[in-house]
């Protein structure tokens, strides 16, 4: 096997979806570790380094987190069967597609979820959620901190106030799965019981693990439930002493979990929490990037979705297309600068915008130059796919 020091990916077109991303080499390098039983004490170790980089990035002492084989969204199925006991209320705050997806993902386990909607290009104000919660009871309030969809960043800092000062027994469930790493989250300070990702976005490792992590009282809230979890898989009653035990040191069985996506894992925390750029300089980066991308966007002539700035996310953009271009034209336009962007993704209007993604090494490594191409690609390809229609 090639020296970690000298294994270069092979050319590629620049992935600037909004997940998966790019990864490092680092990180390609650990996913192509040997074959290793999951039992060995080297990854018993690695395991449970997982873990607590993890609470470093979410800013958790006390937050248990699962690493679990499927998707981001088996983190919905772990909040639904393991927090919500049928018959039990969700107040969904929809900023997007997501929303309507967790609703359903919360009916399939007998939860009663209230969907509390935006118009398309904003989020549920405070105000909002402050009348909801004061109209009926409600188990969990569930937030898409940023919607793939749309691109807006909901305020889940302010969220979370609003919930503990009017609803204080409510649990706050937070989708992160195209924020965390891209944007700040500290679970402790801000009083947020969930949060759940996956790790094909700001994490930067290719996708296939379900992650999230649960506060003390969230866990305490499973703990105490009148009936058992309505998943088998998803349970906490089984997953919740594996997380344990390799943290402990020690293994332990119940599924197999994806070893070398563990590896490759585990080399994206070690750059991210012990590199030589910080989480709050990570944050800036994300931030500054998005204000270049955006810019090119506004200089075009181009409207985002996101209705307000200060509410658009700083890991990805959605633009609506102007008349006469089509998603595919657009895309193959960029596929032809070696760029790979996508098209929407709402259901009604999936053919008339596009979303870019600038996360994790794009944006963090500026030697690469990946902001620059994707700059430079929307000018060219715009000009090309105006002169094509």
């Amino acid at each position: 096997m090639a020296e970690q020091s000298k294994f270069k990916q092979e050319p590629h077109k620049l992935l600037v979806i909004p997940g998966p991303i790019e990864v490092s080499d680092d990180v390609l390098f650990a996913n192509a570790h040997p074959s290793m039983s999951h039992i060995s004490p080297d990854f018993i170790s690695v395991f449970g380094d997982s873990i607590r980089m993890l609470r470093e990035v979410l800013f958790t002492k006390t937050g248990q987190p699962f690493l679990v084989a499927g998707s981001g969204t088996l983190g919905w199925d772990m909040v639904a069967s393991n927090l919500v006991e049928p018959g039990e209320h969700a107040l969904v705050l929809h900023s997007g597609y997501f929303g309507d997806s967790l609703a359903e993902c919360l009916k399939v386990y007998g939860a009663k979820p209230v969907q509390l909607k935006a118009q398309i290009g904003a989020a549920p104000t405070p105000d909002e959620l402050e009348n909801a919660l004061k109209g009926s009871k409600f188990k969990i309030v569930t937030v898409t901190h940023v919607d793939t969809s749309t691109g807006v960043l909901s305020d889940i800092k302010s969220i979370a106030e609003v919930v503990r000062r009017v609803s204080p027994e409510t649990l706050v469930i937070v989708d992160g799965v195209c924020s965390v790493a891209s944007e700040e989250i500290r679970m402790d300070d801000w009083g947020i019981d969930v949060v759940l990702t996956a790790p094909q976005k700001g994490l930067g490792t290719p996708p296939g693990l379900s992650i999230l992590c649960a506060s003390e009282r969230a866990i305490q809230t499973f703990t105490t439930r009148t009936a058992p979890p309505t998943s088998y898989y998803a349970s906490w009653v089984n997953w919740l002493p594996i997380m344990k035990a390799y943290e402990q040191g020690t293994a332990a069985y119940f599924a197999t979990p994806p070893v070398n996506l563990i590896y490759a894992f585990n080399a994206s925390l070690t750059e991210i929490t012990k590199g030589k750029v910080s989480l709050e300089e990570r944050f800036r980066l994300h931030r500054e990037a998005s204000k270049r991308i955006k810019q090119a966007v506004t200089d075009l002539g181009l409207k985002q979705l996101v209705l307000d700035p200060a509410f658009a996310a700083n890991g990805m953009t959605a633009v609506w297309l102007p008349e006469g271009v089509s998603v595919p034209n657009l895309l193959s336009a960029f596929a032809k600068k070696d760029v790979v962007i996508a098209g929407g993704l709402l259901k009604d209007f999936k053919t008339k915008y596009f979303r870019i993604g600038h996360m994790g090494i794009s944006v963090v490594d500026s030697s690469r130059g990946d902001v620059d191409k994707i700059i430079d690609a929307l000018g060219q390809s715009f000009r090309e796919a105006g002169a094509a229609k």
